[in-house]
This record gives structure tokens, C-alpha cells and sequence, in this order.
């Protein structure tokens, strides 16, 4: 019987398809449906005020939809998440936790993916075999990405929605890929936009619904995604244990500086965009991106889903208007 499977984060995503189940990125379904309420549905339920918003989110988002079970990242992503399917679990919905190494030990990461495997039923054969058909279409988003950063023929934010959506491929492959080639023959016909800063942003998606639009009408282009990027696996490593290890966002901050790093200057990025989430800890990690990161550098932050807030447009535009001089 096909499941619907909700996950926290970004994981071997080969081995649900390869069950024959619907992978769904919890925070995908969050964002981009009614936001607010699924918060309220979590606060009503008791969580705190001061607990990230895509956590609440993800709650809400699970108590409102049909989710079968959720796949929590119990390490390599937000400590909340352990609290997350405590609650889950007390509400009866299947808790299935997935682990990232924090050291990046091969033989813990192939144990993680092995466990996930056995428990849904599937080889590694038929996994491995599911990453080369996905593969095809990662190929294809990086088409994307250059059409973003060498032709400026894609804005920022079709460039964040695309690479964001390649954590579940919207639960269906072939109709991705199908809707993916279509975007990019559209896209290759365009004349290039027009704008005066390359920006990179960094961090998590950002919770602001208006950011990109806001950047483009200032002209300025988000020309790199980190993390969306990241989520499309764009190594194309040989194998998925090669490959989930390549994927920075569950490591260190110096595994995403490794990647970040050679990509600011490829782009020929003029500033950068770091986002963090109210209350999260990657807040500390500014700390490191600004010493190691030689451009200019603006750290922004966001609470609820919704537009940019008047102190917000106020910093980025006078940070734009600073790039100028």
C-alpha cells in the first residue's frame, strides 16, 4: 500500500521512492499552505512562543494533512526535532528516525542508510538504482543553476523554488522532471535580466515569501541558493553514501564554507545574504561565515511566514545602497 512519508529534512530520499511510497518535505507543505494556521494549530497545542515557526510548522502541517509517518533527522539538523516526534508519537503517527554523523563517519552513515533501507523493505540495489533516476533530473537543475549565475535568464526566487522542491521532487519524479524540462526550454528563450548586484544567500529557505522580489526590484538577483542548492545534491557522487556525505547542510559550518567559498567567487557574487531563523542556533554560525567570507555581509532574520517587515527592507536596502559606492 502506497504511504504518504513526511521528513523534517533533507535524507536519502531514494529509499521511500524506491518502496514505491510519496516522500513529502513537511517543510514545503508548511510554507507554502496556510502557514499561519498550521503555527496556531501547534501553539493551541501547547508548544512555546519562542520554538522555531517551521517547527510549529511542520506540527501543524502533519495534524492537518494525511501523513502516514514522519522520518525525523534526529542529528544533523535542529535539536527540536527530537521533542517534534515525541509529540508526533503521543498523537499516534509513526516516528521513523534517520541519523547524519556529525564527524561524517562513513561506516555511521552507511549503518543510517542500511537501517532506513531495511525498514521500508527495500535493497541497496534497488535504492542505489533510484538515485540514478533521480540523477537524471539533478542533472537537469544544475542546467538550472548556470542558467541562473552564467545567463541571468533565472531570477533568484525560480531559482529557490525549483532547487527547494528537489528535497521530495513534489512527491512525483516524472511529473517534476516533465514540468522541470518545460520551465527550462521556456527559460533558455528569455533575454537575460536585468539588475546591477549578485547576491548569494545563505542559510536555511527563508520563512520571507517576498524576499527575492524585494532584491530584484533593488536590483539585485540571488545568483546562489547554499542550501536549496544543497538539497538538489548537486555532486552527483557515485554512490548515495558518497553522496549524503557530500551534502553539507547536516555537517559542519567548515564542510558548507568548503562549498560556499569556491561558489561566491564562480558567481562572481558582489554581496552576501546570510538568513537564520528566530531562535535557531545556526545564528551562531554568522559568527564563522563573516570571518572567513571576504565580501560584503549582511546577516538577516525571520520569525513568522510573510512579507519583509519595514526593519528588514530598511537594512537591505541600505546595505544595497552601501554596495554602491
Amino acid at each position: 500500500m502506497k504511504k504518504i512519508i513526511g521528513f523534517t529534512s533533507s535524507f536519502p530520499v531514494e529509499i521511500v521512492f524506491a518502496a514505491g511510497h510519496v516522500p513529502v518535505d513537511l517543510n514545503n507543505v508548511f510554507i507554502s499552505g496556510n502557514a499561519q494556521q498550521f503555527i496556531e494549530k501547534a501553539e493551541y497545542s501547547g508548544y512555546p512562543r519562542n520554538i522555531c515557526s517551521w517547527i510549529k510548522g511542520m506540527y501543524g502541517t502533519v495534524l492537518e494533512n494525511k501523513i502516514d509517518a514522519v522520518i525525523g533527522v534526529m542529528e544533523g539538523d535542529c535539536s527540536n526535532t527530537h521533542s517534534l516526534m515525541a509529540t508526533f508519537q503521543d498523537s499516534g503517527i509513526e516516528v521513523i528516525p534517520f541519523a547524519f554523523p556529525f564527524d561524517k563517519d562513513r561506516t555511521a552513515l552507511a549503518k543510517s542508510i542500511r537501517k532506513l533501507e531495511e525498514y521500508f523493505g527495500v535493497s541497496h540495489r534497488e535504492a542505489e538504482t533510484m538515485k540514478k533516476r533521480l540523477d537524471k533530473i539533478r542533472k537537469k537543475l544544475i542546467v538550472l543553476d548556470k542558467l541562473t549565475y552564467e545567463e541571468n535568464k533565472i531570477s533568484g526566487w525560480e531559482n529557490h523554488l525549483w532547487l527547494v522542491s528537489s528535497s521530495d521532487f513534489n512527491g512525483n519524479p516524472d511529473d517534476f522532471e516533465k514540468k522541470l524540462d518545460n520551465f527550462l526550454k521556456e527559460a533558455k528563450e528569455r533575454k537575460p535580466l536585468d539588475f546591477e548586484f549578485r547576491i548569494a544567500f545563505l542559510g536555511v529557505p527563508p520563512i520571507i515569501t517576498d524576499l527575492y522580489d524585494f532584491l530584484l526590484e533593488h536590483d539585485a538577483n540571488v545568483v546562489f541558493n547554499e542550501i536549496q542548492r544543497q538539497f538538489s545534491m548537486p555532486s552527483l557522487a557515485e554512490n548515495l553514501i558518497e553522496q549524503y556525505l557530500k551534502y553539507t547542510y547536516p555537517y559542519s559550518i567548515y564542510d558548507r564554507l568548503a562549498d560556499v567559498k569556491p561558489q561566491l567567487e564562480k558567481r562572481k557574487i558582489d554581496a552576501v545574504l546570510s538568513y537564520t531563523q528566530s531562535f535557531c542556533h545556526r545564528q551562531i554560525d554568522n559568527i564563522i561565515l563573516k570571518k572567513y567570507i571576504e565580501l560584503p555581509f549582511l546577516s538577516i532574520e525571520g520569525d513568522q511566514p510573510g512579507n519583509l517587515d519595514a526593519r528588514t527592507k530598511l537594512r537591505i536596502e541600505s546595505f544595497l545602497d552601501m554596495l554602491k559606492y
